[in-house]
């Protein structure tokens, strides 16, 4: 049976993630119910979670697609491309996205996506960053409608309901540049904290608030994704000292939303875009 998720059955699925290896925020999960509480779905048996999906809408024309996971015991036995079908109708006349694992490429072409860039999670215990120059203005300190503008034009579509829980929720920390020039958080995860986004309209900005973010920061890990063609976001990680881990598939179903990728210097989330 598919069926919508509830709050505990996110949880379950959260901690799929984790045991994937994929260091969810301690958080996050109320931030992406809030903006689609239908967007998780699970593939049940026997009364338990076998497979699950989120399928989360943004506007009227597009979706993203992520926590695409089987129970090991459950792999190989279409519970997975069942829940898999029932989250492309729910987002069915929308460009999808997803991030998805390079080696599954072609089982995602197959299903209509085409590849569009990759994006790289580098981690470091200690990022090495200059001292923050002075202390940048946490993002309630701007409009909340132009924090949403600067957001959507980044991210490629509008998202108030998931930004204000983003930057609401106890735990995450999240500054913009003077002027609202660049706009990041970051938050605890599993293991260590994690920054995203990370938006800048040039790559100074993105330094000094990456540099920044890192030092809102409690002492451990911070993992930072940026999309690999980006030449500027790459060098602010490595030049942080941060090692590459692993790389995932930016991949679309069509033409993917318009957005400034030039502003693009660290994902908000593989989950939900």
């Amino acid at each position: 049976m598919i069926r919508a998720m509830t709050p505990d059955d996110l949880g379950q699925a959260v901690a799929w993630a984790a045991r994937e290896g994929w260091n969810p925020g301690l958080s996050d999960a109320p931030a992406f119910l809030a903006q689609d509480a239908e967007a998780f779905l699970m593939a049940e048996r026997d009364g338990t979670m076998a497979a699950c999906i989120s399928v989360t809408k943004y506007g009227e024309g597009f979706g993203f697609l992520g926590f695409y996971i089987a129970a090991p015991e459950a792999r190989g036995q279409g519970l997975g491309m069942a829940v898999w079908q029932a989250g492309m109708v729910r987002l069915a006349g929308r460009v999808v996205g997803l991030d998805g694992v390079v080696a599954q490429q072609d089982n995602y072409r197959k299903s209509g996506f085409h590849f569009a860039w990759n994006n790289a999670r580098y981690v470091a215990l200690a990022p090495r960053v200059a001292p923050p120059d002075a202390m940048l203005p946490r993002a309630h300190s701007v409009p909340f409608g132009a924090l949403i503008a600067y957001d959507a034009a980044c991210f490629g579509a509008p998202r108030p309901a998931f930004l204000r829980a983003w930057i609401d929720t106890p735990g995450h920390v999240a500054l913009v540049l003077p002027g609202l020039r660049g706009f990041g958080v970051v938050r605890p995860a599993r293991h260590g904290s994690k920054i995203g986004p990370l938006f800048a309209d040039d790559a100074a900005g993105a330094r000094r608030l990456f540099a920044a973010l890192v030092a809102a920061a409690p002492p451990g890990p911070i993992t930072l994704d940026v999309p690999e063609d980006h030449e500027a976001a790459v060098a602010i990680a490595r030049e942080a000292g941060m090692d590459k881990v692993f790389e995932t598939a930016r991949m679309y179903t069509a033409a993917p939303p318009p957005m400034a990728r030039d502003r693009l210097f660290g994902v908000t989330s593989f989950e939900l875009g």
